[in-house]
């Protein structure tokens, strides 16, 4: 079932937050995507968490395996939105080795940050493009935008069906 009434309670359903911003019930997907609009890592989050808070698990969930050695476990560098642009994010991104490519978001710094300006390359930031038309694609499938299933692994399996079946166009 999927609930459309603003009074209703979430308590009772445990992994639907409700996003105020969006006046919506359900579920956030966090994705990470590279040029050929292709996912790498995908985290189903509720809906009343901010975006910023699911950017580590959707990194941390990234992997790819190789056929000798050992997987890639981190990307070389993120383009991101200005509501990315945290102090944890910018340390983990630092601390991990990813270039982080993330304009400033002029409402988190009250004050002018003392030292060297965070530089953006903005010729890379217009390939973020990417992200967008990925989920304009994934929201064309009927069965994965409203949300018909209960459970959150339910949800991500059939997200995955519909991105086994985009690979399967892209790739031939």
């Amino acid at each position: 079932m999927f609930y459309r009434y603003k009074g209703y309670s979430c308590q009772k359903r445990r992994n639907i937050g409700y996003d105020g911003y969006k006046k919506v019930k359900g579920v956030k997907l966090s994705v990470l995507v590279n040029l050929q609009e292709l996912p790498l890592s995908i985290v189903v989050a509720p809906a009343n968490q901010n975006d910023s808070t699911l950017y580590i698990p959707t990194i941390k969930n990234f992997m790819i395996r190789r056929p000798r050695g050992r997987p890639v476990n981190r990307p070389s560098k993120v383009t991101a939105d200005a509501i990315y642009d945290t102090i944890e994010i910018r340390e983990y991104n630092r601390r991990r080795g990813i270039k982080s490519n993330i304009p400033v978001n002029t409402r988190n710094r009250k004050k002018k940050k003392k030292g060297r300006p965070i530089k953006v390359d903005w010729e890379e930031f217009k390939k973020k493009s990417a992200i967008e038309r990925f989920f304009s694609w994934i929201e064309s499938y009927k069965k994965v935008f409203p949300r018909y299933e209960i459970k959150e692994i339910s949800y991500l399996g059939v997200v995955m069906f519909a991105l086994i079946m985009r690979l399967n166009q892209v790739l031939g």
